[in-house]
């Protein structure tokens, strides 16, 4: 593309064209002449913003989704309709089906009995809702001979057999799966680019080189256009040189709910991490999880840049903490919408109000940035931001009143850079990279409805995407 014009754009509160050329904005003025050769695009006075970036989800994921069986709510309620969805869902060329999104709610509990049950013929593997549990039916353990391997995250009775559950195994998982190879994604791209999503943190634990390869082939082929930073790249990777390839973040950790690591194992691992010259991104979900990580970090210290995913549940007395060791925030107030009558009717009441905190975490002085953690929540931007400003979970009633944000503080929160989350909101400006998303209608209007078809335009690296 030789240029492009942007005519009649409302760029902060006031209309004027900007100038985009060789991937920056290059001009803006209240009139600029056309050049040879150069598109001009009539904004018709919408808004033109910085693109959004999603500071935690999770991409070969939400690709393996397009061929996956919904198997939760709301597309499944029950285990006659666990078993419908099983029974319709499309074999791979191996003959394996992929359940995704599963929750207790539809059938209970699930090991390998319970499920060869409602689906024996083929082997099954059927993920949980939130990510951290597979859960598997003989046919498709005796492929995987889960019986003879060695892995901590095989679930065994108290006989030592394997009861068909995984937690926190995918790495094992995708090494015992015939054939497997990342998934494609160009969809999710065209996806993240339709609202308005022009750079991503995957935030997918312990990447291999098969998936890093991919995702920067994805990138450098065009199919996935958004600029990619990567958490689970391993501990002494720090760089990657060739040019479109994915940068490289914090280095993710995960306190898993089924099996907290011991205090000095993780001291140890963090002061490893730190020692590479990274920062630490540590998944924290439960308050026991935050305590840890708070201890190991009293010992290992910390760096710029440390930060904590999810922090779901985090007591107010620990506000102060988080800020005096300078750490970072990434959460997921779409859960709220999402899953939030989940968690009120699960927490005991005293917990409600820790809950996905943000403005609490603001005001105590810790940056925060927003994010979808898709697929295991709602990757739409724009229904991040509305269930940040309401916290309205789907029965109506309100998760924690007092930490509701406007809509602009939560629009910020997915304009800070990859690189600095929670930091000071990108700005449409000259020299900035042309990452930028034009909207139908004033800024004021999207404040006020927050709404992905209000994005009618997306452009990455100065290229348009309708």
């Amino acid at each position: 593309m030789n240029g492009v014009l942007v005519r009649r754009v409302e760029v902060d509160d006031r209309l004027a064209d900007v100038r985009i050329g060789a991937g920056v904005v290059t001009e803006l003025a209240p009139r600029l002449t056309r050049l040879a050769g150069e598109t001009v695009v009539d904004a018709r006075g919408g808004a033109l913003l910085p693109g959004l970036c999603d500071h935690h989800l999770h991409l070969h994921a939400l690709a393996a989704q397009q061929f996956s069986a919904r198997c939760g709510p709301p597309a499944v309620a029950d285990a006659s309709g666990l078993a419908a969805a099983l029974a319709g869902a499309n074999a791979d060329e191996h003959g394996w089906v992929r359940g995704v999104g599963y929750v207790e709610s539809v059938a209970g509990p699930l090991d390998a009995v319970a499920l060869d049950r409602v689906h024996q013929a083929r082997p099954v593997r059927l993920q949980h809702r939130s990510g951290a549990l597979w859960m598997l039916n003989t046919a498709a353990m005796t492929v995987l001979d889960v019986a003879g391997a060695e892995h901590p995250g095989i679930e065994r009775d108290p006989h030592g057999a394997p009861t068909g559950r995984l937690w926190r195994a995918d790495g094992w998982l995708r090494s015992r799966l015939p054939g497997t190879r990342p998934p494609g994604l160009r969809e999710v791209g065209a996806q993240l680019a339709r609202f308005g999503i022009t750079s991503v943190t995957d935030a997918t634990p312990d990447l291999d080189a098969s998936a890093i390869s991919a995702i920067g082939a994805d990138m450098r082929t065009g199919a996935l256009p958004q600029h990619v930073h990567l958490l689970g790249a391993p501990v002494d990777l720090t760089h990657i040189s060739s040019p479109g390839s994915p940068s490289i973040g914090p280095y993710k950790i995960v306190l898993a709910d089924s099996a907290l690591p011991d205090l000095d194992s993780l001291i140890e691992t963090v002061r490893a991490v730190h020692t590479t010259g990274r920062a630490v991104a540590v998944h924290c979900v439960t308050r026991e999880a935050l305590v840890l990580l708070l201890t190991a970090l009293t010992a290992a210290g910390t760096v710029s840049g440390d930060r904590i995913e999810h922090a779901a549940l985090v007591p107010r007395e620990l506000l102060p903490e988080l800020a005096r060791r300078g750490l970072r925030v990434v959460t997921q107030p779409g859960f709220l919408a999402d899953r939030g009558d989940d968690f009120l009717r699960d927490l005991p009441e005293g917990d409600h109000p820790d809950l996905y905190r943000v403005r609490t975490l603001r005001a105590a002085g810790v940056p925060v940035a927003l994010s979808s953690d898709a697929p295991y929540g709602p990757l739409d931007p724009w229904a991040v931001i509305r269930a940040a400003v309401a916290r309205r979970v789907r029965s109506g009633r309100v998760a924690g009143p007092d930490e509701r944000l406007t809509a602009a503080e939560a629009l910020a929160g997915l304009l800070c850079p990859a690189t600095d989350p929670g930091g000071r909101p990108r700005t449409v400006r000259v020299g900035a990279a042309a990452d930028l998303v034009l909207l139908h209608g004033r800024r004021a209007e999207l404040l006020d409805d927050p709404a992905g078809d209000r994005v009618r335009m997306t452009f990455i690296g100065g290229d348009a995407m309708w």
